[in-house]
C-alpha cells in the first residue's frame, strides 16, 4: 500500500493566485540535480476528492478543484504552510473506491 497526502483548493487559487508553479518548478529542478525520483503530481479535478471519503472536504472547496497530490509527508505540511489557504488529507492506495489516483475528470 502506499500513502497519499494531498493539499486541495480551487484551481484558480492554485493555478493563479499562489505561486505553486514557482514552488513545484525548483522542488522539480532540486529532483533532477539530486536524481530523485518525482513524487508529487498537480492534478485538476481529480477523481478520487469525489468519493464518500472526501465529500465534506470537496463541499468545502471552490469548483473546480485541484490538488497537489505527494508521497511526501513533508513536503505536503510545507505546502499547507505555505499556502495557508487550502485543505490537507490523506489516503491509502489502492483501496475501495479509489482505482487510480492520477485520475482526472
Amino acid at each position: 500500500m502506499t500513502t497519499y497526502f494531498f493539499v486541495a483548493a480551487s484551481e484558480k487559487f492554485l493555478t493563479i493566485e499562489e505561486p505553486l508553479d514557482e514552488i513545484l518548478k525548483e522542488r522539480e529542478r532540486n529532483y533532477k540535480e539530486n536524481n530523485k525520483e518525482i513524487d508529487f503530481w498537480l492534478l485538476k479535478n481529480p477523481s478520487f476528492l469525489k468519493t464518500s471519503q472526501f465529500s465534506n472536504l470537496l463541499a468545502k472547496i471552490p469548483s473546480p478543484p485541484a490538488v497537489v497530490l505527494s508521497t511526501d509527508k513533508k513536503f505536503i505540511t510545507f505546502l499547507k504552510l505555505r499556502l495557508e489557504f487550502v485543505a490537507v488529507g490523506e489516503f491509502e492506495f489502492p483501496n475501495a473506491e479509489i482505482k487510480d489516483p492520477f485520475k482526472v475528470e
